[in-house]
């Protein structure tokens, strides 16, 4: 019997993404077939059974296809923006010094905690339709703008809720270790979060993972292991935001508990790469944070390739330190702040954002049996992904198939 497919792409070519194959798994003259949502062939077009069938077959003219691209680290619901900051960083000011006036987190925590769960969904949403532009299927979404249990799962409900108003699918991280609220001796919130939040959105099932900010201007290395420990009790996996700003030593105790990711990384070293190497923990670059910061440090990427780090790329799209809204551009500022290849951006924004959610299984590269997320490209060479600036090349979207 001849195999049907849903839907049949032809005369494309293929960047897999499959690690079982050199570079970017590059298939020339392939083809992809789909099923119920996933992929049921990829591979040479000569590989087909010469029977097969398709309800639809879509000829892509030679287009280039990856696998649809991955957002790894947003934080894109909140209430309100922070542009005034932004004029006192050009007149200026240091991050440390506007989050010591009462600005950065807090300032959006105020916004956040005014909005509804309605307004919420209805902000993130144009953000949303940025990252869908640009061939997103798959966007992370952190929590960490209300700072307490009630407007917390406000934001995580208002994340889950985006995947009704648009294709895509939505990963929710809680990062109630953000901050600290004014309202709240220190050590109290730290009980808070690991005694009441954290069980709390574990039992309710919204969060996917627990995030910690682990910076001299937010949560300590003792702090960060106690939410960690918290996260493992509940049996969800930990990611942290390490070595931004300074080395605390973040990014080897979130190796330590076998963190997904450790993210931002300008200061971590060595024995950072090396422990997160043994771990199998993702760096998680995020390049649009480093330019609105004007920062000078550059996280360390031959370490991580000395070390066999996987190395993601995301938006870090947030109202305050990274108001970046485009996957292309930050493949674009990766490859020239930090030096990274034109194939270590594509697969950053693939297979290792994957990676760097535990999705690697179900999404992040084309292979028989994953879901069938695509992006299809306009243009001649892979290179021109991070290359260009502004400029959009993407000729289609497929999300679960369709």
């Amino acid at each position: 019997m001849a195999p049907k497919f849903d839907r049949l792409w032809r005369d494309a070519r293929i960047a897999t993404l499959d690690p079982r194959r050199p570079g970017l798994g590059v298939i020339e003259q392939g083809a992809i077939a789909g099923r119920d949502g996933r992929i049921a062939f990829v591979g040479a077009a000569a590989d087909l059974p010469a029977d097969a069938q398709a309800v639809e077959t879509i000829s892509l003219d030679g287009r280039w296809v990856t696998p649809g691209l991955i957002d790894c680290h947003t934080h894109i619901v909140h209430g309100g923006d922070r542009a005034r900051e932004f004029e006192m960083r050009l007149a200026g000011a240091t991050y440390a010094e506007i989050a010591a006036a009462g600005g950065g987190i807090l300032s959006t925590v105020a916004a956040t905690r005014q909005a509804s769960e309605a307004d919420l969904v209805a902000s993130a949403l144009s953000r949303v339709d940025d990252l869908i532009s640009e061939g997103v299927t798959t966007i992370e979404v952190k929590s960490g703008y209300g700072l307490t249990l009630e407007s917390e799962t406000r934001m995580l409900r208002a994340a889950r809720a985006l995947p009704q108003h648009r294709p895509v699918e939505v990963v929710t991280t809680f990062l109630g270790a953000h901050a600290f609220p004014k309202e709240v001796e220190r050590s109290a919130y730290v009980r808070a979060v690991t005694e009441i939040m954290i069980p709390a959105v574990s039992k309710a099932g919204l969060a996917d993972a627990v995030d910690v900010f682990c910076e001299g201007i937010a949560f300590s290395l003792d702090e960060t292991r106690l939410v960690f420990e918290a996260a493992s009790r509940v049996g969800l996996r930990v990611k942290a935001h390490a070595e931004q700003l300074s080395h605390l030593g973040g990014a080897a105790l979130a190796a330590s508990f076998g963190a997904l990711s450790a993210d931002h990384l300008e200061y971590a070293g060595e024995e950072d790469a090396a422990a997160m190497g043994r771990a199998g923990t993702v760096a998680v670059l995020l390049p649009g944070a480093f330019h609105m910061l004007r920062e000078t440090r550059k996280p360390p990427v031959e370490a991580f390739r000395r070390h066999a780090v996987p190395i993601a790329i995301a938006t870090d799209c947030n109202p305050g330190s990274s108001p970046l809204s485009s996957g292309l551009i930050a493949m674009n500022l990766a490859a020239i702040l930090f030096g990274l290849t034109v194939e270590e951006t594509i697969a950053g924004v693939t297979r290792e954002a994957a990676r760097a959610l535990g999705r690697l299984v179900d999404i992040g590269t084309l292979e028989a049996g994953k879901r069938a997320d695509l992006a299809i490209w306009d243009v001649e060479r892979l290179a021109e992904l991070p290359y260009r600036m502004g400029h959009n090349p993407l000729h289609g979207r497929v999300f679960a198939g369709k």
